[in-house]
């Protein structure tokens, strides 16, 4: 028997399952390690308040938990506890977590997608961030925009292993992106297609990665430096767009760094030479670089939050 499309779109809608990309996987290093999927496979919820996200979002199995609208975070600062196995995706482009971000602490596979996050200001004494994750593995950060953050925007910390960031936009914060906290050199993790837009510091400072690949990603007007490779962080730095920032490039000398097809447009001050050579990133996985030239129009289209990335 042939079923037409019309009819059966609306079925599947009604049966809840994922939809236009809500289950999609990770690439760079969180697809490796067993990959990075969420939630994609289990229970499809939908939330609009913060009872409902907090439920799903610690829940024992696999969730893939849609957030609709505005969800207005209390108290102020207030951090929502993942679980392992998670999906937190925003439907459309206007799913937003305000007054509050999330913590993942000793977790695995988890995704956090197409979502606002910010609105805790005045909070950088209390450790109030966007997303903290601490001693996880297999975490993809995607699509998603943070703004009017008290302290990080993205802390990935304490041996966090095997992650991936993309596509998303930092805008305005002070302590923009921060890895490490560690002396292991053990942290594994791909920053690509991300805009640094006037942060001041942390963009990102990544200490102690035993692989960094920073690719494509568009750094304008950052206020102390840009990618830098602190301690004995073993980078590649690609074709990434640096535009109007102090400080583009900066590498400790203990740090490896190869930094290949990069742009300093109106830059100033420390523009790293390379040290030793760095891991090659195809010896992991595949990717493909974009032109450094078109980088600016091709991160300001697809950073942050968009409306069909899940509907």
């Amino acid at each position: 028997m042939k079923f037409s499309i019309s009819l059966v779109l609306p079925l599947l809608r009604l049966a809840g399952l994922a939809w236009a990309g809500c289950q999609d996987n990770a690439d760079g290093f969180a697809a490796l390690n067993g990959g990075t999927t969420g939630g994609n496979g289990g229970t499809v919820v939908t939330v609009n308040n913060q009872a409902d996200l907090e439920k799903y979002a610690k829940a024992s199995g696999k969730y893939v938990i849609k957030v609709s609208g505005k969800i207005n975070i209390s108290p102020k600062g207030t951090e929502v506890d993942v679980a392992n196995d998670k999906t937190i995706v925003g439907i459309g482009a206007t799913a937003q977590i305000s007054g509050g971000g999330f913590r993942i602490i000793n977790r695995r596979n988890v995704i956090i997608r197409n979502l606002r996050i910010g609105n805790t200001d005045g909070g950088e004494e209390l450790d109030w961030d966007g997303i903290q994750v601490d001693t996880s593995t297999n975490i993809w950060i995607d699509h998603c925009i943070f703004e009017t953050i008290g302290d990080g925007g993205i802390d990935l910390r304490k041996d966090s292993d095997y992650w991936t960031v993309s596509n998303s936009w930092i805008k305005g914060v002070n302590k923009a992106f921060g890895i490490g906290w560690t002396d292991n050199v053990v942290t594994k993790g791909t920053i690509h297609h991300v805009y640094f837009d006037g942060t001041t510091q942390r963009n990102p400072s990544a200490d102690n990665m035993l692989y960094a690949h920073m690719y494509n990603n568009y750094l304008r007007g950052c206020k102390s430096y840009g990618h830098y490779a602190r301690g004995a962080t073993n980078a590649r730095i690609e074709n990434v767009y640096f535009e109007d920032c102090k400080n583009p490039l900066t590498a400790d000398s203990e740090a490896t760094l190869t930094a290949i097809g990069n742009i300093y447009d109106g830059t100033s001050g420390t523009i790293a030479k390379d040290i030793g050579v760095s891991f090659d990133p195809a010896n992991f996985y595949s990717y493909k670089l974009n032109a450094t030239a078109d980088v600016p129009s091709i991160v300001l289209a697809n950073a942050g939050p968009k409306a069909d990335v899940c509907t």
